[in-house]
């Protein structure tokens, strides 16, 4: 059957996820979620990915669920653009959702293509425009505004930046703070380390986590930096670095380590499926990012159990409670970092008396529920007939 056929056999609407590319990545997961809780009853989803789409779209639960990989090259690619526009008029989808900045020009693609309507995503900073004051960003967001129905911000940062510096009118944005899913990440409990490396499992080793991708925006070396000035310190030493995720900056990262005489106290496995086992090994939780918007991984790491220590910025300030569940620091600032988990290093009560409220705080204020629910009432607005935009 086509997909056009399909589509006129099922009454359902389609709604046609773009993202720059389909892997391993906090936007990515946040999107499988979605699409795996939404009720299948309700809304079809196809996947679109502007470049490539990886092995993680295995984690779609759905068999119904359509990946697409346009394979755009880098720099301007037009061939790319026509693929996206036959893809979209034989999928006839209700609703294109582009997510942050390097899909927003796909919204006049879709529009040409006789998509409905349009609903735009900011969920982090771009690597490009870390500030988000690159004025060429800005009035692409404002020219291309008219195109979109609806602009989704996941923080109240990000929502503030949008109705104040891009000037979107605020009755056309509205927050939908990221979810996760508190029986998949959950506590360890009793169980005993069986992932990291042997040495790792002897008692009073400190493992120190983090998944993150390899690139500037997340600052990977700034959280290396951390470690290595922790293990300098005589109580630092039961420290280890897990660190999980690709990039860019990984061979940094190592080479790092290796002068410093600490790559036998780190681990960097690169991306990995086995991301809620992993959690579940660590003892504290760091994320040294320049920027945020709302990160999953804080997010699954309180979902886990674990104190998280971050950098004040973007979404980490609405998700990590400052001495009640975690620690917030300046960004690029190695030292504080590094002084925030020792603290945690030194102190196993205050890392399980954390520990235990960021989980709270995850079931209580963060359950993916309340994100699924909202996106389920953002789509029913847009597909429903007759209905009128706001």
């Amino acid at each position: 059957m086509t997909a056009a056929s399909q589509s006129a056999s099922d009454r359902r609407p389609l709604i046609a996820h773009i993202v720059f590319r389909f892997d391993f990545g906090g936007l990515e997961n946040g999107v499988v979620n979605l699409i795996n809780f939404l009720p299948p009853e309700r809304f079809r989803h196809a996947v679109i990915a502007l470049t490539q789409a990886s092995g993680f779209q295995a984690r779609l639960a759905r068999p119904d669920i359509q990946v697409h990989a346009l394979d755009k090259r880098p720099g301007k690619d037009p061939r790319a653009y026509l693929r996206l526009f036959r893809l979209l008029r034989a999928l006839r989808p209700a609703i294109v959702h582009t997510r942050n900045f390097a899909t927003l020009d796909c919204m006049p693609v879709a529009r040409l293509a006789g998509v409905p309507r349009g609903i735009h995503g900011e969920h982090g900073w771009d690597v490009f425009d870390p500030d988000g004051t690159r004025r060429r960003y800005r009035v692409v967001r404002r020219l291309l505004n008219p195109m979109i129905d609806r602009f989704v911000a996941v923080s109240r940062e990000i929502e503030q930046w949008l109705t104040g510096t891009v000037g979107i009118r605020p009755a056309k944005v509205v927050r939908i703070c990221n979810g996760v899913d508190t029986r998949r990440f959950a506590p360890a409990g009793s169980a005993t380390r069986v992932l990291v490396p042997p040495p790792w499992r002897e008692p009073g080793t400190v493992v120190i986590g983090t998944v993150a991708r390899m690139a500037a925006i997340k600052d990977p070396l700034n959280l290396v930096r951390a470690f290595i000035a922790l293990r300098s310190a005589p109580e630092g030493r039961a420290a280890r670095l897990l660190f999980v995720g690709d990039g860019d900056l990984k061979s940094a990262a190592e080479q790092l380590l290796r002068e410093a005489g600490a790559l036998e106290a780190a681990w960097l496995p690169g991306s990995r499926d086995d991301v809620p086992q992993l959690l579940r090994e660590m003892d504290v939780f760091a994320l040294g990012s320049r920027r945020e918007g709302i990160s999953n991984t804080v997010l699954e790491a309180m979902a886990s159990g674990l104190p998280v220590v971050a950098t004040a910025t973007g979404g980490n300030l609405e998700l990590v409670r400052d001495g009640e569940a975690g620690r917030l620091v300046p960004p690029g600032d190695a030292a504080a970092l590094a002084a925030a988990l020792l603290a945690y290093v030194t102190d196993p009560q205050l890392r399980g008396a954390h520990g235990r409220r960021a989980r709270q705080l995850a079931e209580h204020e963060y359950s993916l529920r309340t994100m699924v629910d909202a996106y389920a009432a953002l789509y029913s607005q847009y597909t429903a007939p007759l209905q009128e935009t706001a």
